[in-house]
């Protein structure tokens, strides 16, 4: 008979994922006993005070362990705590991680409590279940009511993106995934402004979503079949030492691969970003293009490096045709957007092709020289840069109004460096470090990635990589040459006055985008006291 084992569960290691998951429950216990004048202030501050103490606990466990001086795994590759019974990863890249994931969530709630750009309300419907046009709505807006619901869903999300790309075991990885995304696809729907656009965005976000779950749903089934296991660790040994059923892991890698594929917006299963970018509430979209992919690459190494490396050789040609098709065609669709939202949408498509440029990379311990920057440290470093980069740019799109609110439309830029020179600037400054311009954090982060593609021998990939870049500057320089060199038209748009929030999220995120520029070694050695994942 076997004996029942009490489950141990690493509270501190794990403190930074259960403040955020405990204040999203509190959140919604404010939406069901607070009055609703006083929800919007309650759930401001509770969000802000629950993400600032995440973060700090997570600077604390990382000082913890480097005053510990945690011996390495026994393997020798990389140290760190197997949480949770087993189920959950907290080592170096863990930590870093969770610290972006953080930042960029407390720069996302700063342009979700913006209130100064629509009237004192803020860019979420006051009342999601009235149908578009209809007098519930209008009495809604009327009564000056908003959705404070967003803020708990905001933390659960974060919730979920903080179990990603720690999960250890595929159900886990599973449940993070579900845990992230339920979320997005309610807040994708809340726009106060083109409510029948917002709402199709969420239902196509949802639909494509569920079939990606299931694929990566059945993929864990097979892998399981195969290594009789869900454990990352455990799954490694079976791959390396069994020699049957290759056909198993084969196709179990590939659903899989779909699944998180579509988490990052890669081509071919990019469909659904462009119609989510441009339909969902700006703040959300910023948000959203920023920490997912954070996350959703994260849980791409870790199950790819710990669990699916010792069968590299299967699953590197697909990143090879997953990241040149995805750098084309988030370039080439690219060209002929007038939207700008949908501009930015295919341009994180592409961004997807060289993080995966940067996967490419991946080479064994003994393989890489002394000092040699590793592929895991080149793309967290370039998955940091483009997060910040990418909420400042939708954080300045938010600005842009007409008379009957936001503007996409970017015949409507046209002139608008002459009317606000100050914010034209900073989205220039944006655009050209997406294209990877020096002395912006985009070039650090394209030379991180492609230099350990090289080092690995995926030089074709790299020169693509290259030539794509060219032709995205181009596209970038387009947007500029209409701020800067074109006439207003009479309908042109203007620029609103953000509160204080907004205008931080946007100041950090641009010094973030130069220093990192201008002296990316501080970061870098961060990420290379970080160690590897733990196995």
């Amino acid at each position: 008979m076997n004996e029942f084992v009490k489950p141990s569960i690493e509270y501190f290691e794990l403190a930074p994922l259960l403040l955020v998951f405990g204040a999203a429950c509190i959140g919604v216990l404010v939406e069901a006993f607070a009055p609703r004048p006083a929800r919007y202030a309650a759930q401001v501050v509770l969000t802000f005070l629950a993400l600032l103490a995440a973060l700090v606990t997570v600077v604390l466990v990382a000082l913890d362990f480097a005053d510990a001086g945690p011996a390495p795994h026994p393997d020798g590759r990389g140290f760190g705590v197997v949480a949770a019974m087993g189920s959950v990863a907290v080592d170096g890249p863990t930590l870093f991680l969770w610290g972006v994931i953080l930042v960029l969530a407390l720069l996302g709630t700063a342009l979700f409590a913006e209130r100064h750009l629509d009237g004192g309300l803020s860019a979420f419907a006051g009342q999601a279940a009235a149908a578009p046009g209809s007098d519930a709505e209008r009495a809604a807006s009327r009564e000056r009511w908003e959705h404070t619901e967003v803020y708990p869903l905001l933390l659960f999300a974060v919730t979920g993106m903080l179990l990603f790309p720690a999960a250890n075991d595929l159900l886990v990885l599973f449940v993070a995934l579900e845990i992230l995304s339920l979320p997005l696809y309610l807040l994708a729907g809340l726009a106060r402004r083109r409510r029948l656009l917002s709402q199709e965005a969420a239902l196509k976000y949802f639909l494509l979503g569920a079939f990606a779950s299931a694929f990566f749903l059945y993929g864990a089934a097979l892998l399981y079949g195969y290594a009789g296991s869900m454990e990352f660790g455990a799954i490694g040994e079976a791959i390396a030492n069994k020699t049957d059923d290759r056909a198993l892991l084969l196709v179990a890698t590939g659903l899989l691969a779909v699944g998180l594929f579509f988490k990052v917006g890669a081509a071919p299963f990019h469909a659904w970003s462009p119609d989510v970018y441009q339909g969902a509430p700006t703040p959300l979209t910023a948000f959203m293009a920023a920490a997912t992919k954070v996350a959703a690459f994260g849980a791409i190494l870790r199950l790819f490096y710990v669990a699916l490396g010792n069968d590299r050789t299967s699953w590197l040609p697909v990143f090879w045709v997953v990241a040149i098709l995805s750098m084309v065609v988030g370039t080439v669709l690219a060209i002929g957007q007038s939207d700008v939202k949908r501009l930015l949408a295919y341009s994180s498509v592409a961004h997807a092709g060289f993080v995966l440029t940067g996967v490419l990379g991946v080479q064994s311990a003994g393989q890489m020289a002394p000092g040699e920057l590793s592929s895991a440290e080149a793309v967290l470093f370039y998955l940091t840069t483009y997060g910040l980069t990418t909420l400042g740019a939708f954080a300045v799109v938010s600005l842009v109004r007409d008379g009957g609110g936001e503007t996409t439309q970017l015949s409507r830029w046209a002139g608008l460096g002459k009317d606000s020179p100050v914010v034209a600037g900073v989205f220039a400054f944006f655009l050209l470090a997406m294209a990877g311009i020096p002395l912006t954090s985009g070039f650090a982060g394209k030379w991180a990635v492609f230099s350990v593609a090289l080092a690995a021998g995926a030089w074709p990939v790299v020169l693509l990589a290259v030539l794509m870049s060219v032709v995205a500057a181009w596209i970038y320089l387009k947007v500029i040459v209409l701020m800067y060199f074109r006439e207003p038209e009479p309908d042109s748009a203007s620029v609103a006055d953000p509160s204080v929030l907004t205008s931080v999220a946007i100041a950090v995120t641009a010094a973030a985008t130069l220093v990192l520029g201008v002296v990316p070694d501080p970061l870098l050695d961060v990420l290379a006291s970080a160690g590897e994942f733990i196995r």
